[in-house]
């Protein structure tokens, strides 16, 4: 399987790649906190992060606000939880386990409420585990009788720890929440909306500069030269006939402020490429096959493919608005093309424009600029018969003036008549160009304001809509152990295997092959498809089970089951690369070696003020590879003894309370 990226990948076939299609990070203030937050804060973003799937700072923040004064059975079985949360009783160092200790020392000194209960009960659990034939029923009761809240937060935080027989008993109501709880809260119909990526904002193409300034500055001169040429000429005229010199006045005005008035609107309506099916903006030859001009016009192509009016085919409706179409691609492209985006920012554009035209087409609006160009017809007929009457009238006038009249007469009317037919063409021309820019750039400044109001009311209501059928963070996480928890199921009945034949597992979550990706700033990258990979280590050996989880409907594919012994196991390793990512590599001694990816790189996609080594731990910690890395590479280096020295048997070093 070959994408892009180059990165060694083992799923369906080993070395394999994976290709990212997007990926997005949410703004979000949840999992952030000032350096001089006080206590509570502190605390109040550390139960954020350890519900989310984030123990690792969630302990950090815990124990910094207990540090700095802020304590109580609450803030404690808290930290006990983010102490414990996806770790084992080999991941815990010895100063973790005496801090430990000491807090379960504690417990009787703090006031009784519902939270020191749960406080005792997690301790007791972990006194049964440490406790070679310990009676579990006890335990087990007062775990059922806490509220609902702390019973399944130590159930889920506690879900490693708990092991061999204690966990066969509380197995079934595990995987019974967790069947009740997988498809909770509409899970199908909102997921694609945390790895949408977020809209850009709305725009508009701005109406152009006028060139109005520089016909207003040439207009005086040719005025008064018509003025005085105008007048010249009919001073001539009422000296040769009054009579008719006062007839012809008047029709020659009223031509000329006709001709005006409709001249300014046949002028006036010039216009930039639009929403209309005859005037298709001008395709750049140079951009025709560039990449984000190309997908947007295949955006445009879906979305007016499925949002068309009733009665139209999908074919059909495409021949009908192709040139609309054109122009509109055209128009985002030029808009969007600097930006250097993906086209899935602009899509909100793309499909609201879509469906503009279609309900432009239904109320029949869709191709109005052709009735505008019919009434234009009218227009330009109206202003040329006035042209033609005022040419005729001034000729009138010229026969009038001369008509009887000696030298030098004649002369001046026929030098009154070309200058009035000069600088009248001329002063019409300017006057006409400033009145047909003045006209032009109020109509595209209200069709510029129209245009991106509506957009923005678009862009807007698309954005509410992401952030309302957004998951949160802790609905993200609770699915994803759902998830878990059903493979790990399916796994044990495949093999027959109970709890107790476990001497401990580890699951391994990282990214499938043509994933999208999404996180909230501070936290895990969440990944649309994803490869969990789990080990059951037995006395027997390793059982390795992997599949692909397309996230979105839990549903999966490529299954892969592996079984080996533990002296098979004969090397591990681990490799880190800025500029790729995390692969793990498993060497056994009947096959070649396997590369998994882990994580891929993320350092681009931080913010300033994110930490790289920090990000990479959390998205480390909440893949469980942590844990799974000192797992294999415990085995690879002692095989066998390995378990002699972790197996349920030697637990008393880890003897908290009891």
């Amino acid at each position: 399987m070959s994408h892009n990226d180059g990165a060694a990948y083992s799923s369906a076939a080993y070395n394999s790649t994976i290709g990212i299609q997007a990926e997005v990070v949410h703004d979000s203030t949840i999992n952030f906190v000032h350096p001089d937050a006080s206590p509570q804060e502190k605390y109040r973003v550390g139960v954020q992060l350890l519900e989310d799937g984030v123990p690792s700072r969630a302990r950090e923040m815990i124990t910094d606000a207990i540090a700095h004064g802020h304590d109580g059975t609450k803030v404690r079985f808290h930290w006990v939880l983010a102490m414990l949360s996806a770790r084992t009783h080999h991941d815990l160092s010895t100063e973790e386990v005496q801090r430990l200790r000491y807090a379960s020392r504690l417990v009787q000194n703090y006031a009784e409420d519902e939270w020191k209960e749960a406080l005792r009960v997690t301790f007791d659990l972990l006194a049964v585990l440490s406790t070679a034939g310990s009676e579990t029923g006890p335990v087990l009761k007062q775990l059922q009788d806490l509220p609902r809240r702390q019973h399944d937060a130590i159930l889920r935080h506690l879900d490693l720890m708990l092991t061999g027989g204690l966990k066969d008993d509380l197995w079934a109501e595990t995987l019974g929440q967790a069947r009740v709880e997988r498809f909770g809260n509409n899970r199908g119909q909102r997921v694609w909306a945390y790895f949408a990526p977020a809209p850009i904002g709305a725009r508009a193409v701005r109406p152009r500069p006028s060139t109005a300034a520089a016909a207003k500055a040439a207009l005086p001169v040719r005025v008064v030269l018509f003025a005085i040429s105008s007048a010249l000429l009919w001073t001539l005229a009422l000296i040769s006939d009054p009579t008719q010199a006062i007839v012809e006045l008047p029709v020659a005005l009223g031509a000329g402020l006709t001709a005006a008035r409709f001249g300014v609107r046949w002028r006036g309506q010039v216009r930039r490429p639009g929403l209309t099916a005859e005037a298709p903006a001008p395709r750049d030859p140079a951009f025709a096959e560039e990449g984000f001009t190309k997908r947007v016009r295949h955006s445009f192509d879906h979305y007016f493919s499925v949002r068309r009016p009733h009665g139209f085919t999908s074919d059909a409706w495409l021949a009908h608005t192709v040139q609309i179409r054109s122009s509109l691609a055209a128009e985002i492209a030029d808009l969007y093309r600097e930006s250097r985006i993906s086209v899935e920012r602009v899509d909100w554009l793309i499909r609201y424009l879509a469906e503009d035209a279609r309900n432009r087409y239904n109320n029949g609006t869709l191709l109005d600029q052709q009735h505008q160009d019919q009434a234009s017809g009218r227009t330009k007929a109206l202003t040329v018969a006035a042209l033609g009457v005022l040419g005729v009238t001034a000729l009138a006038a010229f026969a009038t003036a001369v008509t009887g009249a000696t030298q030098p007469r004649p002369l001046w009317a026929f030098l009154a008549v070309l200058g009035a037919a000069w600088s009248g063409h001329a002063t019409a021309s300017r006057w006409l160009e400033v009145r047909r820019e003045e006209h032009r750039l109020d109509r595209e400044n209200q069709e510029y304001l129209e245009q991106l109001t509506a957009r923005q009311v678009a862009h807007q209501r698309w954005q509410s809509f992401l952030d309302e059928t957004r998951p949160s963070e802790l609905e993200m996480e609770t699915w994803l152990t759902c998830d878990k928890t059903s493979f790990v199921d399916e796994a044990l009945r495949h093999h027959r295997l109970t709890w107790r034949d476990l001497i401990t597992h580890t699951i391994l979550v990282a990214p499938a092959p043509s994933y999208k990706r999404g996180r909230v700033r501070g936290g895990p990258w969440r990944y649309s498809h994803y490869v969990f990979r789990l080990f059951l280590f037995t006395q027997d050996g390793i059982r390795e089970i992997s599949s692909e989880f397309n996230f979105s409907d839990a549903t999966r594919r490529n299954e892969q089951r592996n079984n080996y012994r533990f002296d098979a196991l004969t090397s591990v390793q681990v490799t880190e690369n800025a500029d790729v990512g995390y692969d793990l590599e498993l060497v056994l001694t009947n096959g070649p070696a396997r590369k998994i990816r882990v994580k891929d790189a993320d350092a681009h996609q931080l913010a300033p003020t994110e930490n790289s080594q920090e990000i990479s731990e959390i998205n480390l910690s909440a893949a469980g590879s942590t844990h799974t890395f000192r797992l294999l590479e415990g085995i690879a280096a002692d095989g066998k003894s390995w378990i002699e020295r972790h197996g349920p048997d030697n637990l008393a070093p880890f003897q908290i309370a009891g």
